[in-house]
């Protein structure tokens, strides 16, 4: 009888489903389709010879077993990194530029702290600005890697996180919704969230005005917070100051949006693959 093996892509999967509560939010996590995670949990149940889950509306609910599973399982994967951060240390040097756009840096500060603890003698070079800016910047060839946002089954690159929209408004104060609804937007050409918005504004026949726009979230925060304007963001840019509009306050749904690796033709530098490969765990593994 062959021995079972558990796969460690179908227990990152296992924890994307335990973190994110539902089939949805972890296939967007994963950059997976809902199918394939549905597939993969059920062939996990299959493996085992025994349930893991319950569903309660959209939301799982995990057994006594599936919590103890996931729990070897966030374990397994640590274990997993730890031995390939291990294997990793070897002496790599040189230069890398790395480009990220601006509202996103907080997601990747510990992926930063750990590509210099691994590789002392890379010289590391960050640049933030637009998504648009950074791809232009990949394909002149004067950056070797770049993280950008950007709409969904875009063509080129690498997905490796989906991120669903979401309309926020100020904690305590929020403008009428009546059209036409004030917006805080990104400068046109900025980024991907202005476009989405406008498109999903469009499709639902609503009327918007400009109240403010900004290069930046941190621009925009303001006018919101004090309840001037409706943003669109990701959940992860939510902070106590803001809460989600839901869908009976009659917006309309936003797409997701994508998070890609780009870089130049050709084969990339040591440095520059080893941050690639950073930048996919960590993403793939939280949010």
């Amino acid at each position: 009888m062959r021995p079972r093996i558990l796969d460690l892509n179908v227990l990152q999967t296992l924890v994307a489903i335990a973190d994110t509560g539902t089939v949805t939010a972890a296939a967007d996590r994963l950059a997976y389709t809902q199918s394939t995670v549905s597939m993969q949990l059920h062939r996990l149940e299959a493996l085992l010879e025994m349930p893991l889950h319950e569903r309660e509306g959209r939301r799982i609910r995990f057994t006594a077993e599936g919590e103890q599973l996931i729990g070897y399982a966030r374990k397994m994967l640590a274990l997993n990194n730890e031995a390939l951060d291990s294997l990793r240390q070897r002496q790599v040097s040189g230069q890398l530029s790395l480009g990220i756009p601006e509202d996103y840096a907080f997601l990747l500060t510990s992926v930063l702290s750990h590509f210099s603890q691994l590789f002392p003698a890379v010289q590391l070079q960050v640049i933030c600005g637009s998504s648009v800016r950074l791809l232009q910047q990949v394909q002149a060839g004067e950056l070797d890697l770049a993280v950008v946002t950007r709409q969904t089954r875009s063509p080129g690159g690498e997905v490796i996180r989906r991120e669903p929209l979401v309309w926020a408004v100020g904690a305590e104060k929020q403008p009428s919704l009546i059209d036409p609804i004030p917006l805080a937007l990104y400068s046109p050409g900025a980024d991907v969230f202005r476009e989405v918005a406008e498109q999903a504004l469009f499709s639902a026949g609503r009327q918007w005005r400009l109240a403010y726009s900004s290069q930046s979230m941190t621009g925009l925060m303001p006018v919101v917070v004090a309840g001037l304007a409706v943003v669109p963001v990701t959940r992860d840019m939510l902070t106590p100051q803001l809460r989600v509009l839901d869908e009976r306050s009659g917006m309309p749904a936003l797409q997701s949006i994508e998070m890609a690796l780009h870089r130049p033709s050709g084969r990339p530098t040591e440095p520059a693959r080893q941050m690639a490969e950073l930048i996919r765990e960590h993403l793939a593994g939280d949010g």
